[in-house]
């Protein structure tokens, strides 16, 4: 079911996924591989679209890059993925797609920085050459313009108006000034161009919630294209979740935003599908989307001296987002299943019967038995080790999802040709 988006927007179609114009809020993601490496390019983007991601964004910065990105999109298309790729350029993406024009083909959007694209009269000439080959190609592009890296030109002259006129302005509401003249007026070169207005998305990103938040108020009261939200770096860890959800929660809430973003700081060695869970959690939190069934677990207190609910918690959930890319394939509506595992006997129960299948272990001092609830009723007592316990809770679990969501008219096909 689509979600009314109290922001009307034009609708741009990104490969075969629509931005905007209706459509549920689109998640996207950006590989942090080296574009150049395909093999490692390839496995991130088939890790990002199998944890969600709907769009997944590349770097295209070098010519070894662009090269790589044809490549990039067979592979893809050979494994079986269709999600569509973003090229991201800074500083030379006007020569990048005008020497690899299969590049240009193969790409389904384009990223360009306003604010990086070149200086004075070449900014102009060269935003409009990057504009001039999507539209020959039939591609979208999304103007992104970041606090981090905005026109300086266009910055100076306000500071300057600022001083001259005495206007008491701080320099945060000219910097966000600065962004938002920056996108529209990008908008109208790009539409001058003969860019279509359902070729073009707009972003305006900050580091800052607050700033994100009055930013994307006044774009959405300035502008009927569909927007991207997210902060430009979010930071590591708790620190990233909480600003994003700060900012992005409140816009989307309002109805504000059709693709989003959170752009985390993997630890070394992290898994960057991370900021893909972020951002389904972030849309099914305010019930913009549903992607996958929702773990509630309990948070421990000193009833809960025991690790082996968080463990089975851990366990369950990473249980399920490996087997999701093959569930929502098989078994409709799956991602509406919700699973409970509770560590005591206050909340345990309760939320256990409210979840469509729930668990709820011993505290510190109860019996140790842990009785098991489907869809509201007490259906088994497991006992034993916690691998028993876990791979009896699994079963459980497996066996709902396979007797209580109808099997996918494609699935039931393929397995009665088998």
């Amino acid at each position: 079911m689509l979600v009314e988006r109290i922001h009307k927007t034009v609708g741009v179609k990104v490969g075969h996924v629509q931005v905007g114009g209706g459509a549920p809020v689109v998640v996207q993601s950006m590989t942090n591989t080296d574009t150049a490496d395909i093999a490692a390019t390839v496995q991130q983007c088939l890790e990002l679209a199998q944890a969600g991601s709907e769009l997944v964004r590349v770097t295209v910065n070098v010519p070894e890059a662009a090269a790589a990105v044809p490549e990039i999109k067979q592979c893809l298309r050979i494994a079986g993925c269709d999600v569509p790729i973003i090229g991201d350029f800074h500083y030379n993406g006007h020569v990048l797609l005008t020497k690899y024009p299969r590049c240009a083909d193969a790409l389904d959007k384009y990223r360009i920085n306003p604010g990086n694209v070149g200086a004075g009269q070449r900014r102009d000439e060269q935003f409009a050459t990057i504009c001039k080959v999507a539209r020959d190609n039939g591609k979208p592009v999304r103007i992104g313009v970041n606090g981090g890296s905005l026109n300086q030109e266009l910055v100076m002259h306000k500071m300057q108006e600022n001083t001259d006129l005495d206007l008491g302005r701080s320099s945060e509401e000219i910097i966000n000034e600065c962004m938002i003249l920056s996108a529209l007026e990008s908008t109208e070169l790009a539409l001058e161009c003969d860019l279509r207005k359902d070729q073009i998305i707009i972003s305006c990103k900050t580091s800052r919630p607050r700033d994100l938040i009055a930013l994307y108020r006044e774009l959405a009261r300035k502008t009927d294209q569909p927007l991207h939200l997210g902060l430009t770096e979010a930071g590591m860890g708790a620190k990233g979740l909480v600003w994003s959800a700060a900012s992005m929660g409140v816009l989307l809430s309002e109805g504000i935003g059709d693709t989003i973003r959170i752009s985390l700081t993997p630890r070394p060695g992290g898994d960057r599908r991370e900021e893909v869970y972020a951002a389904c959690e972030l849309l099914q939190a305010l019930g913009l989307r549903t992607f996958a069934p929702s773990i509630t677990a309990c948070p421990g207190c000193g009833r809960t001296t025991s690790t082996t609910f968080q463990e089975l918690a851990e366990s369950i959930q990473s249980y399920v987002r490996e087997k999701m890319p093959q569930w929502k394939k098989q078994y409709e509506g799956v991602e509406t299943m919700t699973v409970a595992v509770m560590g005591c006997i206050v909340n345990g129960p309760g939320e256990s019967k409210a979840a469509n299948i729930g668990i709820s272990l011993p505290g510190t001092g109860e019996a140790p038995s842990c009785p098991v609830y489907i869809d509201g009723q007490k259906v088994a007592t497991l006992k034993g080790t916690y691998d028993e316990l876990a791979a009896a809770f699994q079963k459980l679990v497996d066996d709902y999802v396979a007797t209580k969501y109808p099997r996918l008219a494609g699935e039931v096909g393929a397995r009665a040709s088998s």
